[in-house]
């Protein structure tokens, strides 16, 4: 089903997408946790979450399998999720976005991270999207796949080894899908399988953040992680929210081993 293939040359539109996002220098960062002992922080914790491990983050809304079983690690992770029609927070005419992805790595193991998923901006009232993929450090690339808000994304990645490995998204609302094999961008990126996540980002652009659009509620299903002794869902995983200046603006509330949601508040 999440086999793709060869990608085209680009269309005209996806050459506008792409020297935008030259400009941009789209890129995932690893989580930037928050320390919520502190009273500021602290008033923000909430109860249990279905007994979930909650943390706080600057930049990552989601949940995060942060160790691997016994002698082994994470090899794949997927989910199917819709993409979000975002909706701008003022009216200062900056863009803004929010990014729904899946990866492998990033949270406790911090030297790379092998991930694809979407992006939803937001300027002037003009929304565009872009399906991407990237294993950081390096910054993300473009998928020349069409999408429109409401279409239902597949998104996967996979490794064959610390240093290789494939991102994969199929639009299933048009049918097309798109794969890219990939390889570490140097010997200090390689994976280490010890973490997996399923994510809605406040993504970077160069050093800074690009503001958070209100992307409302992002739905994962059929969130799975894979390794070498069977298959992971969401139980007993870390929970992350995300917190800017002392206020909550994404909440995430588990609905079983396999399905969570994403709001915006």
């Amino acid at each position: 089903m999440l086999a793709g293939g060869a990608l085209a040359a680009p269309s005209p539109g996806l050459a506008k997408r792409l020297e935008q996002r030259g400009v941009l220098q789209r890129q995932s960062q690893p989580p930037s946790k928050i320390d919520t002992s502190g009273e500021e922080n602290g008033v923000l914790l909430k109860e249990g979450s279905d007994g979930a491990n909650v943390q706080y983050s600057q930049n990552w809304a989601g949940v995060v399998r942060v160790s691997p079983p016994a002698s082994a690690t994470y090899s794949a992770v997927s989910a199917t999720f819709t993409v979000p029609e975002p909706t701008a927070t003022d009216d200062s005419g900056d863009m803004q976005a929010a990014s729904v992805w899946v990866g492998i790595d990033g949270d406790t193991y911090t030297k790379a991270i092998l991930q694809t998923g979407i992006d939803s901006y937001i300027q002037n009232g003009e929304t565009t999207f872009d399906a991407w993929y990237e294993w950081y450090p390096n910054s993300a690339e473009n998928f020349d796949l069409s999408l429109s808000a409401g279409d239902v994304i597949v998104a996967k990645v996979k490794s064959s080894s610390p240093s290789k490995g494939v991102a994969i998204i199929e639009n299933k609302s048009s049918g097309q899908s798109v794969t890219k094999t990939l390889s570490a961008p140097s010997s200090d990126a390689t994976l280490g399988g010890q973490n997996v996540e399923w994510i809605v980002e406040d993504f970077n652009a160069g050093s800074s953040q690009v503001p958070f659009a209100n992307f409302g509620t992002v739905t994962f299903t059929g969130a799975q992680a894979e390794t070498a002794s069977g298959d992971y869902g969401v139980d007993n995983a870390e929970v992350l929210d995300i917190q800017q200046k002392g206020k909550l603006l994404a909440d995430v509330k588990i609905e079983s081993d396999s399905e969570f949601s994403v709001t915006y508040q």
